[in-house]
């Protein structure tokens, strides 16, 4: 006996058997018909259009896991070893994590350390760290601003699950990673174009992100990759036409589509909960008329739940202010995207909690739209376009077993001008379509909603220029970054993550640490402009070379992603309200993370540790290499090139500049030959542009780059010396010097990153019986055009960087090998 869909290949009743019983192991259900197709039909489906609430999450994450896990050999290879979940706003990224990390608890597959919550009637995490000391076990990570490492960017050689948001996780796969260190962007970009399922959850809420999305999947078929790469799209309203661009085609090759077929809408507990009844009316309030708490409150029932959404922050915040004036018995949550990590989560609980003898009362914006695992009893909600709509209903009666459950449209005002400052942030045009699908229906359940998706406007396309631009991360000098924002979410509101610290009256200290994720809040890029103007509050950004927080005005440009620093006093925040320019109370600080990558140009951060020679270190090195890069498909052919890098990667250390910076009368007699790592106490204080230039450092110096110069003087080839100059983030594409960095006494004499030209270093024993001779380092790369060595430095990049059997992608993956193989080395844990 076997199984089958219509155009699927046939699988055994054993398969069947053995993954439904893996699928009840993990969540306690057994799987949907569709959910059972999209784990055994025989390649990987392009599109999955399933109604809200009937496990799209679970069945894309252990489709994904029983690929890569369970299945057939050849299968297993073909999956990639990188799931990465992506989600269109903040509000339900942990709640997704946390269903990831408790069904592979389940499955005794979970790498980190959880605390599971089996006391009420459905386990909850109450906590979870991430751990990859474990072969085999799999971590999952969410991918957030902040120093937010917890390590899943130094293992590529494991499975592991990311999730995050389109804004975060787009803008990493851009090589613009918001919220991060811009010396770490390379390597986020290399392994999330490579070896890497994307799945993209309620693809109707992602805006012109979704183009993208579609635009970077051509892009790696075309430019190559190693490892497996694929995409997958849901959504309860996708319609694949919305996916075609310039460059991808929604029929090609693999462009399955997942649907409900006649098997699903027959299974009993699917059925229960697609037909579920919830009786839709129009609301006696309009949008805007704070009088609708008022309806709320008269139509809300004791131990129920009752859901308000509304379309922006601010009216978020009037309505829940407005009911909580009238004191009910009952609790009040508040949810929206504007909050500190801790204090979303806080208020999610309390959202998703079981409702107490009075309910519960939530207002939330339209982060309870996307993967919200909530039911309500009673559900209002403001005109929005039609998908959102079917969201928004999703979130009522959707087990099936609320008593009365009614659903309340909020209408647009009938003053034109009003309506139109209503509808933002939605096109008018949009809200009046939904308005008119609306008055004829008269029930919420989605086997009874019209189909009817949103027409999709594509006004920002990613091309392959754009893409290849955005290879070279060099800061730019004269403003800020190019703006990526416009292919990641669109529209014209830019938001930024801002955190409070305790500050002395003179500030920030220079190089105060970098805010971790949990003191991080997303707020519009206007409130910060406005306030700065207007209130003349104080707020410091980090500076684009050193890292060291200068002082914002006026007229500083504020770009998608930048986090800016603010006083605590300064107030306009509430652990219970999130983000409220009216709040005048001092916002306590949350503890600040220590650092874990650089910000500053001139650090040396993962240098700090045990004192090592050059030549122990690079073996070490080449040995993580050897760890990392195995079993990766594609990346053999090129291990030779991986090894000889990871030998010279640190070569430049030994120039007298580095030496400078460290106390060596500290070093044991073990350290025989230059250092390459030393402990926090054998630093000297860092140089800056006043400091005395007599003791032999000098100002921005960068040792990896004088490693890709003796390389190249050494006779390897671009790869190598790329490779071992770029490790760091810090020199990539160009070479040129730094507006204040140290210019050498002579006249006319190139200088670049801290390098001088004809700066002599003697032989340096590199480890594995390689030695670098002694040299003189030449600076005529940075030349335009051809020289006596042959292309310019840039030249020679961008020829690595388009050659057909290597690529983008490609190069910046073994970019990221060696960077991983570094930092797992330094911290001896190869």
């Amino acid at each position: 006996m076997t199984a089958r869909a219509p155009g699927d290949k046939m699988w055994s009743d054993r398969d069947a058997q053995r993954f439904v019983r893996f699928f009840e192991q993990a969540t306690g259900f057994r799987p949907y018909p569709y959910q059972m197709r999209m784990a055994l039909m025989p390649g990987l489906p392009r599109f999955v259009r399933v109604h809200t609430g009937a496990g799209k999450t679970a069945a894309a994450a252990l489709a994904w896991l029983w690929r890569r896990r369970f299945a057939a050999d050849g299968v297993r290879s073909a999956t990639p070893r990188r799931l990465v979940y992506c989600l269109p706003g903040r509000g339900l990224v942990e709640q997704t994590r946390d269903n990831v990390v408790q069904w592979l608890f389940n499955l005794g597959l979970l790498g980190g350390a959880a605390q599971i919550d089996d006391s009420g009637p459905k386990d909850r995490v109450c906590r979870y760290e991430p751990g990859w000391d474990a072969a085999g076990l799999i971590a999952v990570s969410v991918t957030a601003g902040g120093a937010d490492g917890d390590g899943w960017d130094i293992h590529p050689e494991r499975d592991a699950v990311l999730v995050g948001t389109q804004d975060m996780l787009l803008s990493r796969a851009l090589n613009r990673g918001y919220g991060m260190s811009r010396y770490r962007r390379p390597l986020h970009f290399g392994l999330l174009n490579n070896d890497s399922l994307w799945v993209f959850d309620e693809v109707q809420l992602m805006g012109e992100g979704l183009p993208t999305t579609a635009q970077l999947d051509a892009f790696r078929e075309k430019a190559g990759h190693f490892g497996p790469a694929a995409s997958i799209w849901m959504g309860s309203a996708l319609d694949p036409e919305w996916l075609r661009t310039a460059d991808f085609e929604p029929g090609g090759d693999g462009g399955q589509v997942i649907t409900l077929g006649d098997e699903d809408r027959a299974a009993g507990a699917l059925r229960e909960r697609m037909a579920a009844g919830k009786p839709v009316a129009r609301a006696r309030m309009t949008m805007g008329d704070i009088a609708l708490a008022g309806e709320i409150l008269s139509r809300h029932l004791a131990g129920t739940r009752t859901l308000a959404v509304v379309n922006t922050v601010e009216r978020a915040l009037a309505l829940h202010r407005a009911i909580a004036k009238r004191e009910p018995p009952a609790r009040l949550v508040l949810v929206h995207s504007q909050f500190r990590p801790p204090d979303r989560l806080r208020a999610l609980e309390a959202l998703l909690g079981e409702p107490g003898p009075s309910g519960t009362i939530a207002v939330s914006t339209q982060v309870i739209e996307a993967g919200a695992d909530v039911s309500a009893r009673l559900l209002f909600t403001e005109m929005a376009p039609w998908d959102a709509l079917v969201q928004r209903f999703g979130r009522c009666n959707r087990t099936g077993a609320e008593k009365n459950p009614r659903i309340f449209w909020v209408d647009l005002p009938a003053d034109d001008r009003k309506r139109r400052r209503m509808a933002l942030p939605y096109e008018l045009e949009d809200l009046l379509r939904a308005r008119k699908i609306l008055t004829g229906v008269s029930d919420g359940s989605p086997f009874n909603l019209p189909d009817a998706p949103t027409p999709r406007k594509k006004s920002q396309l990613l091309r392959r220029r754009d893409i290849t631009d955005l290879f070279d991360t060099a800061p730019e000098l004269s403003g800020p970054d190019a703006d990526i924002s416009r292919y990641i979410r669109g529209g014209p509101e830019t938001d930024v993550s801002v955190f409070w610290r305790d500050l002395p009256p003179e500030g920030p200290e220079p190089f105060d640490r970098f805010p971790g994720r949990d003191e991080l809040c997303p707020v519009p890029a206007a409130d910060i402009r406005n306030l700065i103007a207007g209130r003349c509050i104080e707020a410091w950004a980090p500076d684009q070379l050193d890292g060291a927080w200068t002082p914002l005005s006026p007229e500083s440009p504020l770009h998608s992603g930048m986090n800016i620093l603010l006083r605590s006093q300064a107030g306009m925040y509430s652990e219970e309200t999130g983000w409220d320019i009216s709040s005048t109370r001092p916002v306590p600080p949350v503890a600040a993370e220590r650092r874990k990558d650089s910000v500053s140009y001139d650090e040396d951060t993962f240098a700090r540790t045990a004192w090592a020679t050059i030549a122990g270190h690079s073996d070490e090195v080449v040995r993580a290499v050897r760890v990392l890069a195995g079993g990766i498909e594609g990346v053999d052919a090129w291990l030779p090139a991986l090894l000889e890098a990871a030998r010279w990667h640190d070569a430049g250390k030994a120039h007298p500049a580095f030496q400078a910076k460290l106390r060596l009368d500290m070093a044991p007699d073990s350290i025989d030959g230059p250092a390459a790592k030393a402990p926090e106490d054998a630093w000297l204080p860092p140089l800056g542009p006043d400091s005395p230039r007599d003791g032999g450092g000098r100002l921005h110096f960068r040792h990896e780059l004088a490693s890709g110069l003796l390389a190249l003087q050494a006779g390897r080839d671009d790869l190598v010396a790329y490779l071992a100059a770029a490790h760091h983030g810090k020199v990539r594409t160009s070479l040129r010097a730094l507006p204040d960095e140290w210019r050498p006494p002579e006249e006319g004499r190139r200088y670049a990153r801290g390098v001088w030209d004809g700066d002599g270093i003697g032989e340096i024993d590199l480890g594995g019986g390689t030695k670098s001779r002694a040299a003189r380092l030449d600076l005529g790369l940075m030349d335009l055009g051809d020289g006596p060595r042959g292309p310019s430095w840039t030249a020679r990049v961008l020829g690595l960087r388009d050659r057909p059997d290597l690529g983008i992608f490609r190069l910046a993956f073994l970019e990221a090998l060696l960077k991983a193989a570094d930092e797992r080395a330094s911290g001896g844990t190869v």
